[in-house]
């Protein structure tokens, strides 16, 4: 079996780094808005706008990136605004605060996310896209773990306030751009052979046409389930309002990190043997039973073990949308359609979080898992009867 590459263990750390800042304040985002004073339906337009807003940078980004043929400009420039903007969180005392800030710093994501994936799509070696995009997503989620593992001890044992935890969030994210500037090379621009059985190259500029048919209808997959998955914040202000106590909730949202990164790298290379398709229908199935029970019980102990099968739905869908995608377009237009493809789920984050925000706080508080749950099965019978455009291609079995 083929080591992974330098370039992907480099971009790899970058995510581990900063994974480790951002779920440092995420794990406890929720909780710190609702002290000054923010509604749930606050909670989820702030990460709606945030997201949707900046999600238009990710294909522009995307779509820069390979007309310049370069990759880690942008994720310098993407990882770094991220970095300055971390800090600033302690300044914030009202929920505006908070959502200028995020806003800023998802401009970064949108001006990294795409080259990012398109530099590890292009690092990649024929047939082990899944392995290696597992692998992108295990080192995310291992910061995800350690990030909320350092705010559970820093606010359990050392009672350390909010504005401090945000300020020492800085240091990984900082290290986490100085792992790019020093580890990343730039990689160079591969051309789509004609006898490619994935993709045959149509003759035009437009996009619809340069894309294969596959990819939109996958994209369309992606949008409808998307609106059912607004934002991780509700479940852990569900989680709070279910009787868990605060300075214990980084450590509840780090088994989801944990159990995600135990499965990704074993389900990219399964994806690898197997297709893509079938292990992410399995893994939207396992999420609309667990947005269902997310919805259904209010108790810590029924609740918390949810986050187990919630961090294996993360694992069979996470990097196996991106490897389809790496398996779907032409080596030249990868950061265009990786680019489209977080546009997508950017944009759809906005109604996503306006319905789940408003159905929490104007019908009940189960009302948004069970849309959700709604949603995710609509995707997989989508998938299902759709799974007919995806059999054509010998890499993309289900």
């Amino acid at each position: 079996m083929a080591k992974i590459p330098k370039n992907i263990l480099a971009t790899g750390l970058t995510s581990f780094l900063t994974d480790t800042s951002t779920k440092m304040l995420y794990s406890v985002m929720p909780v710190f808005l609702l002290s000054i004073g923010a509604s749930k339906t606050t909670i989820s337009l702030i990460e709606g706008i945030a997201e949707s807003t900046a999600s238009l940078l990710k294909a522009f980004s995307g779509l820069w990136s390979d007309k310049l043929g370069k990759k880690k400009p942008f994720m310098i420039i993407g990882y770094g605004l991220t970095a300055l903007i971390t800090p600033l969180y302690a300044l914030a005392t009202v929920p505006v605060h908070v959502l200028i800030f995020r806003f800023i710093e998802r401009i970064g994501k949108g001006l990294r996310a795409a080259p990012r994936d398109s530099l590890i799509s292009a690092s990649t070696t024929k047939g082990e896209s899944g392995k290696n995009f597992g692998f992108q997503k295990a080192m995310d989620n291992s910061g995800a773990i350690l990030g909320p593992l350092i705010a559970f001890l820093l606010l359990s044992m050392v009672n350390i306030s909010f504005k401090n935890l945000f300020l020492l969030s800085a240091i990984p994210a900082l290290l986490g751009v100085l792992s790019i500037v020093l580890l990343v090379k730039e990689t160079p621009l591969k051309t789509v052979t004609p006898a490619s059985p994935i993709y045959e190259r149509p003759v035009g500029n437009n996009l619809f046409i340069l894309l294969p048919k596959r990819f939109w209808y996958f994209l369309a997959v992606v949008f409808l389930f998307s609106l059912g998955n607004s934002t991780d914040a509700l479940l852990l202000v569900k989680t709070v309002e279910s009787g868990v106590k605060q300075e214990n909730i980084p450590f509840i949202y780090m088994i989801f990190s944990v159990v995600s990164v135990l499965f990704a790298i074993p389900a990219g290379k399964l994806s690898d043997k197997t297709g893509r398709i079938l292990l992410i229908t399995v893994g939207y199935a396992i999420y609309a039973v667990t947005y269902f029970f997310f919805g259904f019980f209010n108790s810590p102990g029924t609740l918390i073990p949810l986050f187990v099968f919630y961090g294996l739905y993360s694992a069979l869908t996470d990097g196996n949308q991106k490897a389809l995608i790496s398996d779907l377009v032409p080596p030249e237009l990868k950061g265009t359609a990786f680019g489209i493809y977080h546009a997508v789920l950017g944009i759809s984050l906005l109604p996503a979080s306006l319905i789940a925000g408003t159905l929490y706080d104007k019908v009940n508080t189960g009302a948004p898992f069970y849309f959700g749950a709604l949603m995710a099965l609509a995707a997989v019978v989508m998938l299902f009867f759709g799974s007919v455009k995806f059999r054509s291609s010998a890499t993309l079995r289900i």
